[in-house]
């Protein structure tokens, strides 16, 4: 046995799969309201994920020029556990990431944060200017508003 061919061989796997969860981390859907799609953030959210969520953001804005709105929910991510410190870090990604956004015209939207996390934000001294729902229908309602339009 070629035990040099056999690592080389887990390690292209490995890669592999590495890219596939990558790609599979970032959905994007699309929404009933035209030019408007939703990106479920679950789970980690550290700023590896983040520069994640804006790179693959970014390259489906590229290719569907059409999008002017983007919507992050955030009711699944991982944002309990966090240190206090670490709420001024994840504040400032999402400020990166609505100010990338912003930057290419397109509309930014958070939806999903708790009570609990808003008010660790608000307790570090950060101060943010974004566009927040309390959830994805709300933020939907809205929309579909402002284009009159119904369902």
């Amino acid at each position: 046995m070629d035990y040099d061919k056999e690592i080389e061989k887990y390690k292209e796997r490995i890669a592999f799969l590495e890219k596939t969860i990558k790609n599979l981390s970032v959905p994007i859907i699309s929404t009933l309201v035209d030019d408007t799609i939703l990106v479920p953030i679950v789970g980690y959210t550290g700023s590896e994920r983040f520069e994640l969520i804006r790179t693959v953001v970014l390259e489906y804005l590229d290719k569907h020029r059409s999008v002017n709105c983007v919507v992050f929910d955030f009711t699944a991510a991982d944002l309990d556990e966090k240190e206090i410190h670490e709420y001024d870090s994840l504040a400032q990604e999402l400020q990166m990431l609505n100010n990338t956004l912003k930057l290419m015209d397109v509309r930014p939207i958070s939806v999903g944060f708790n009570p609990l996390i808003v008010r660790k934000i608000i307790a570090a001294g950060v101060q943010m200017e974004f566009e927040s729902y309390v959830n994805f229908r709300t933020a939907l309602k809205t929309l579909l508003k402002e284009k009159k339009t119904t369902l």
